[in-house]
């Protein structure tokens, strides 16, 4: 049997009549760049999330680039990020010339420790992004008040947690910025590159329009030295018609992801632990497991898809370590030693669930003599 990791085609065959009806409308109108599709869907997202301003842009990456240029840093400024993350959280403050100031992560969640935040902030620290990893997000009730203590600016990393919810508000509404990905993959995904960024603050929201368009607050009239970052009207299109059905596949993948929580939780795997104030929409559903490139190497020879998110951590990655003097993490170092992935998302059929437990099981009881 063949398990993919993805079926993006089973959900485009879903979802077709919607999509292309809306692909549609965007050709017809020819506005491809700006227009009534984009003013639309940005307000769904706005409603769905509940603030004031949802803003396409043209990346995940670009969301968080853009964010970040709001906030008037300056050369050397600090940023306290996560290790264990995507590089593009840590990107985009290096372009900036900022300073990466990395805490390690908790050992059952994945996401950034809390309590080793407030030894890392200086006089210098001028934000902090928090990653909601996987589909969950990290105690932001205790950053917010750690940030708010020290006038610091949170940014909420939402790439992968689109969806989910904190002690009944949403993801990307948690704190003064948020920014998610549209990325294909991605909990809302596009058919190419996207994102968004949330706030309640028209200020900000209104200085991260003009920046995503060239720095202009009216046409041909520069005031920052902006960048080309709009999403454009086609991807709209896609994510507004997907955007319908987002509740329904995220109740699958937390039925799937339960199912496995149950019938393989043993010393053998460690799934990320799911804290009660919170929703987990397993964006991706990652568990440590200790003889992980063994079972990766089984699993794909079985047909099955299993990623590591991730490898190496960020304060190891060989550009980032070149620029960024960080101690050992010995937490994240020791997670992406072990971390893997299995399918989970709302196209699986019962029996490939099933099949992903029979053979995570029969790897197990041969490997641990159980």
């Amino acid at each position: 049997m063949k398990v993919p990791y993805i079926n993006l085609s089973l959900q485009y065959k879903k979802y077709q009549k919607e999509i292309d009806r809306n692909i549609k409308k965007v050709i017809s109108s020819t506005q491809f760049i700006g227009g009534e599709m984009l003013l639309q869907t940005e307000k769904k997202l706005a409603n769905y999330i509940g603030t004031k301003h949802a803003i396409g842009c043209s990346s995940g990456t670009d969301a968080l680039l853009l964010s970040l240029m709001a906030l008037d840093l300056k050369k050397g400024d600090e940023v306290i990020t996560t290790p264990f993350t995507f590089i593009s959280t840590v990107e985009v403050i290096l372009l900036l010339g900022l300073k990466v100031i990395f805490v390690d992560i908790e050992r059952d969640t994945f996401n950034i420790d809390v309590k080793k935040i407030k030894s890392a902030i200086t006089k210098k620290t001028k934000a902090i992004i928090p990653v909601s990893i996987f589909g969950q997000v990290a105690d932001m009730k205790e950053i917010n008040q750690i940030a708010k203590e020290k006038k610091i600016i949170v940014i909420e990393d939402a790439a992968q947690s689109f969806g989910t919810s904190y002690q009944k508000k949403k993801s990307c509404n948690l704190s003064t910025i948020g920014c998610t990905s549209f990325f294909p993959t991605k909990m809302l995904g596009a058919y190419g590159d996207g994102g968004a960024i949330f706030t309640n603050d028209k200020k900000i929201a209104t200085k991260i329009r003009q920046l995503l368009n060239h720095g202009q607050d009216k046409p041909y009239h520069h005031i920052y030295v902006g960048l080309n970052a709009r999403l454009d009207a086609m991807q709209c299109a896609i994510i507004s018609a997907k955007l319908d059905h987002l509740d329904k596949e995220i109740s699958i993948r937390k039925k799937i992801a339960e199912k496995y929580n149950r019938e393989l939780q043993s010393d053998f795997f460690s799934p990320q632990k799911k804290l009660e104030d919170r929703e987990n929409v397993y964006n991706y559903y990652c568990f440590t497991t200790p003889k992980r490139n063994q079972l990766k190497k089984f699993l794909e020879k079985n047909g099955i898809g299993a990623p590591i998110y991730y490898p190496i951590p960020l304060h190891q990655q060989p550009i980032i370590a070149k620029k960024v003097k960080s101690k050992k993490l010995p937490i994240a170092e020791e997670i992406c030693s072990k971390i893997l992935s299995i399918p989970c998302h709302p196209f699986m059929k019962k029996a490939e669930v099933n099949y992903v437990i029979k053979k995570i099981k029969e790897f197990n009881k041969k490997n641990y003599k159980i």
